[in-house]
């Protein structure tokens, strides 16, 4: 009696476990927030003041480019949202001062290597000269491409590659 007893006490166990308040949070903290850029979330509740889920879930992690280009100001509306996050991203830096970020530039599947490292290059440092503009120091922000090497969209169409062309800053 007592072994059939011990599996069904077990399983109760692990219901209850599954079940408990802390599931969702835990379930949204680890997320990756909003994928285009942030923005109050998910994540927001449960993320940690100056954390990279703060920061994603909060401010925006990521600004968009256009095909071959680096720059980020201009009057289309992506100009807009990439300056309005990277504004954001500096009054973060302001009130986050020990905090360190890494900018990462990234390029979408089309083109060499060499091509795309470079232009992930001039992405990462049009991002970083826009935080230092705002008044963030340098240091804080070191720079790096991946070039076409790490995806954040699957796929070989449009909307894949736009998802690719961008800047995203995370907290080291």
């Amino acid at each position: 009696m007592l072994k059939s007893l011990v599996p069904a006490f077990a399983a109760v166990l692990l219901l209850a476990a599954c079940s408990g308040p802390d599931s969702a949070n835990s379930a949204s903290a680890s997320g990756s927030g909003t994928g285009a850029g942030g923005g109050a979330g998910i994540g927001a509740r449960s993320a940690r003041p100056g954390s990279q889920e703060d920061l994603v879930a909060n401010v925006g992690d990521r600004v968009f480019f256009d095909t071959d280009r680096a720059t980020l100001n201009g009057s289309s509306p992506a100009a807009r949202t990439n300056t309005a996050t990277l504004d954001k991203q500096a009054a973060w830096l302001k009130q986050y001062p020990q905090n360190m970020v890494t900018v990462a530039g990234n390029a979408d599947e089309r083109g060499t290597s060499e091509y795309n490292l470079a232009l992930g290059q001039r992405r990462a440092q049009a991002a970083q000269a826009y935080l230092v503009a705002r008044g963030v120091a340098q240091s804080r922000i070191n720079i790096i491409s991946y070039g076409k090497e790490r995806p954040t969209a699957l796929g070989s169409n449009a909307e894949s590659w736009s998802q690719n062309r961008n800047a995203i800053t995370s907290v080291r």
